[in-house]
């Protein structure tokens, strides 16, 4: 258990503190109570000052001090109006939560607690005994472009549940103790994912279902852990947008086809499920074999025919072809064709005849 020194280094720059500031731990010995409070020695040029409100804050088992007894304290004002040391015993109380916290916070460790109340800005928890806060920004499961009003109903739903949380910032000098609950997530997350890539072969097949679609992508949940589906790994022909094959919340199954235990990453294809059209077309087409494809597309390297194998080729020379349009039927001849690249190239022909 860390010392009082720890705290002491936690809460100051010296070990000494000759000059007492706000926020100083300092160990005393009582020299006098009564109904105002209590007078402690410090060992300093001036007595501290316990205010009776603040030994009122201690739990009954704890309120119990005599003349004599040795005490920590926390400064609270090196010097108020009459030029009095106000020290405070329930704040010194606090200093094993203030070092849990740190504890947590350096050492990156997640923790449970449950919701104790909320303001506008975002969620209280209690944190022994400490009051901890979870900004809204930090709030995973708050919806984005709520009205002030709506954001403060759907806070307060969340009193009385337990969050997972992480330490983000401890402040004793300004009694500032904040969590954060998305980082909290987010953590567990990666250390499920890692848990589950443990578990995980190439080639494998899972079913998982979708959780997101990007412009380059989906990625699925696979059993506590996202995978990314690229585009292109989701079909063998090309997919020009991936919400064309799949929508969040459909179940899929997928293969695996990339662990990156470093970067703990997950890739998985659709594709690799279904038989490989370029093997097939291995054994079917020629370099110089002439062929009738379906124009797919015009790009700025060319333009992209379809064929009735499930491939795509890409006639690159297009001059005196301007009059040619989408899903128009054209002839064509191969003059490089590399499946294992999943590429072919053609040039246009004026052939009437296909050859066999």
């Amino acid at each position: 258990m860390e010392s009082k020194e720890d705290l002491q280094q936690l809460l100051t720059e010296a070990g000494e503190v000759p000059d007492p500031r706000r926020g100083d731990l300092l160990t005393g010995r009582v020299l006098s109570t009564d109904s105002y409070g209590m007078i402690v020695d410090l060992g300093l040029k001036r007595d501290g000052v316990v205010s009776s409100s603040d030994l009122e804050l201690l739990p009954p088992e704890e309120a119990n001090l005599n003349v004599g007894d040795e005490i920590s304290v926390m400064v609270v004002d090196p010097i108020d109006h009459d030029g009095n040391l106000v020290v405070s015993v329930a704040q010194a109380r606090e200093s094993d939560d203030w070092l849990r916290a740190k504890s947590l916070m350096e050492s990156d460790t997640m923790l449970e607690a449950s919701v104790g109340g909320y303001n506008r800005g975002g969620l209280i928890v209690p944190f022994g005994r400490l009051r901890a806060f979870v900004p809204a920004s930090h709030i995973t499961d708050l919806p984005r472009g709520m009205d002030e009003k709506s954001q403060f109903e759907h806070l307060a739903s969340f009193v009385n549940k337990t969050l997972p949380l992480k330490v983000i910032e401890v402040d004793p000098r300004r009694r500032r103790l904040v969590l954060s609950e998305r980082k909290a997530i987010r953590q567990w997350r990666q250390e499920q994912k890692s848990r589950v890539i443990e578990t995980l072969e190439m080639g494998e097949v899972r079913t998982g279902k979708v959780t997101s679609l990007r412009e380059f992508g989906a990625f699925v949940d696979i059993g506590g852990a996202d995978g990314l589906i690229h585009i292109s790994e989701m079909s063998w022909n090309r997919v020009e947008d991936p919400s064309d094959l799949l929508q969040i919340g459909q179940e899929t199954e997928t293969m695996v086809i990339r662990l990156d235990k470093e970067a703990n990453r997950i890739g998985l294809s659709l594709k690799r499920l279904q038989p490989n059209p370029w093997e097939a077309a291995a054994e079917k087409i020629a370099v110089g074999q002439e062929m009738e494809g379906t124009i797919a597309r015009f790009v700025s390297a060319g333009i992209y025919l379809q064929f009735d194998l499930g491939i795509e080729g890409l006639l690159k020379s297009t001059e005196g072809l301007a009059h040619l349009s989408k899903g128009e039927t054209v002839k064509v001849r191969v003059i490089s064709f590399e499946p294992e690249r999943e590429r072919l190239d053609l040039e246009w022909t004026d052939s009437q005849e296909l050859s066999s």
